[in-house]
């Protein structure tokens, strides 16, 4: 039997994270900084200070670690340059691309739906 997705059939959904694609794209992307941080790539390589620029709030510790789950996750991709002083890029792989382009309709979606800001 199929593991069920989130567009199957009214049967039991099998949420594991080891069976289920959904929930283990999530789990990718769960963290505050990943999608940020997609977003960012989407325009293009950025080495990690430019990252951290256009990321206000991010330390280098967590921009770090983020990017290295990214990577281990197939939708980041570093490049390092040989030269001195070493130099470091990140791009997204072309699954961060077609994760980027899923979520632009989620994005959109989010911003006709916000709800009250507290303030």
């Amino acid at each position: 039997m199929a593991t069920p997705t989130l567009s199957s059939t009214p049967e039991a959904l099998d949420v594991e994270a080891n069976r289920c694609p959904s929930q283990r794209v999530l789990q990718a992307v769960a963290s505050k900084w990943a999608l940020p941080i997609v977003a960012a790539l989407a325009q293009g390589p950025l080495r990690t200070g430019e990252l951290r620029r256009r990321l206000p709030g991010v330390s280098q510790k967590v921009l770090s670690q983020t990017l290295r789950e990214l990577e281990q996750q197939g939708l980041v991709h570093r490049q390092a340059h040989e030269v001195v002083p070493p130099r470091v890029e990140y791009a997204l792989s072309a699954a961060g691309q077609g994760l980027h382009a899923a979520l632009r309709p989620v994005d959109a979606w989010a911003q006709g739906h916000e709800g009250p800001r507290p303030g």
